[in-house]
């Protein structure tokens, strides 16, 4: 387990990281989709090495996959363009605080309701304050 929560919170350090990036691509391009566009290639190309180097399976099932779950895609690209877009304007700060209050909300409901497969965690009073902690603690971090 103590693997897992590293890796999400190397994740989670990327993420703001992206954000810096790319929104100071797309500043530097004049066009924040171009540095979407550029963005998406580099993670084909790098997803590509990973899924050779891991064997290569997989894709000759994607006829049968339910057409729902690509919907991961359209909101990775919203979510990469949002920030790209508004991150230099609003903030990065600003940008990955909202983007983590919308995390923990949608989290917190998928685990609520076993969304999509996701293992069932009913919302407690104490979940529910510990995610509102989370989210003040966020909130004050933004505060200068």
């Amino acid at each position: 387990m103590a693997q897992y929560a590293l890796v999400m919170l190397l994740a989670g350090i990327g993420i703001p990281v992206l954000a810096a990036l790319n929104a100071a691509l797309g500043v530097r391009l004049g066009s924040p989709v171009a540095a979407a566009m550029i963005l998406f290639c580099v993670a084909m190309l790098a997803s590509g090495a990973v899924w050779l180097g891991t064997g290569g399976g997989g894709l000759l099932q994607v006829r049968a996959v339910p057409k729902h779950l690509f919907l991961g895609g359209l909101l990775v690209v919203f979510y990469v363009l949002s920030v790209t877009i508004i991150a230099p304007r609003f903030g990065i700060g600003n940008a990955v605080f909202f983007v983590l209050l919308g995390q923990l909300i949608s989290a917190a409901a998928i685990d609520h309701f076993g969304l999509f497969g996701a293992r069932l965690s009913p919302l407690t009073l104490t979940r529910a304050t510990g995610i509102a902690v989370m989210a003040l603690g966020v909130w004050i971090t933004q505060r200068a």
